[in-house]
């Protein structure tokens, strides 16, 4: 690894995003082009000082969450991304995978400002979300292998499930079961998702029961209700946009015309996130 072509690289890609592009407003005066590196750390959930530090060659060994974060932040295509992890001595991740959103889901999610907005892998894994999802769901990660996953969080973490009313439960661990079969059967002898499977079967009798029950069925539109702290309980209708392979999907959250959540939405748009301790999932 070389810190000084892994910074170089990194302002190269920097000066090429124009904030429109990543959802940030131009303002009237910028003085340097494309992003600043502020804006970079905001978006890679990385602190100014280290984003710096990576620049400027001073910071060595960066994870493999970081760069995965800092190709999203930046809009790397497949080879760039790629690139950038050579740059830093360490193997790219899969294609497809759970470290690198499709370009094509970002530009949808860029556009959806007012509208919580996630991109999940379909292990159920959150890759990007943009502020109004981060205020209605909860900071998503980053998380290690295999928590990042929501399924396996549902299974084996309590909390996890706070963001559903008690009652709907039985309902949402039937479908994310059944929509994991799928995924599974899709992928073919993938280690990954081999590995969560196993993983959930010797954490969860839940889970071990659902799955010998043989269900399938891929999770498309349907209506939910969320628990906010804040706000109350949120009835929306979650929307799925799935790529062409079928290994990423983007998720977005809207009120039913005339119903309360159109008022909830709009005031979750004002809060945000201050004070509001909103638990994380998908």
């Amino acid at each position: 690894m070389d810190p000084a072509d892994l910074g170089s690289y990194l302002s190269t890609r920097r000066a090429r995003v124009r904030p429109a592009d990543v959802g940030l407003p131009e303002g009237p005066r910028r003085r340097v082009p494309g992003l600043r590196r502020d804006e970079v750390a905001r978006l890679a959930g990385t602190s100014v000082e280290y984003y710096t530090e990576l620049e400027q060659g001073k910071a060595t060994h960066p994870s493999p969450q970081v760069l995965a974060a800092l190709a999203r932040a930046l809009r790397l295509d497949g080879d760039e991304r790629d690139h950038l992890f050579h740059l830093a001595g360490l193997a790219p991740p899969s294609s497809g995978g759970s470290g690198h959103v499709q370009p094509a889901m970002l530009t949808l999610l860029d556009r959806l400002g007012t509208t919580p907005a996630r991109v999940i892998t379909d292990l159920d894994v959150t890759l990007a979300q943009n502020p109004m999802a981060e205020a209605l769901l909860g900071d998503a990660g980053p998380r290690t292998w295999p928590a990042a996953s929501f399924v396996y969080r549902w299974f084996t973490d309590p909390a996890a499930r706070g963001l559903y009313p008690a009652e709907d439960h039985p309902r949402h661990s039937r479908e994310s079961v059944a929509d994991l079969r799928a995924a599974v059967a899709r992928r073919g002898r993938d280690d990954e998702a081999e590995d969560l499977v196993e993983r959930l079967h010797a954490a969860s009798d839940e889970f071990a029961a659902l799955w010998a029950s043989g269900d399938v069925a891929v999770r498309r539109s349907v209506r939910k209700r969320i628990v906010h702290p804040t706000l109350g309980v949120l009835e929306l209708d979650c929307q799925r946009l799935v790529s062409d392979d079928g290994r990423q999907r983007l998720l977005f959250f809207t009120a039913p015309p005339g119903s309360a959540a159109v008022g909830q939405l709009e005031l979750l748009s004002v809060v945000g996130r201050q004070d509001l301790g909103t638990p994380s999932g998908a």
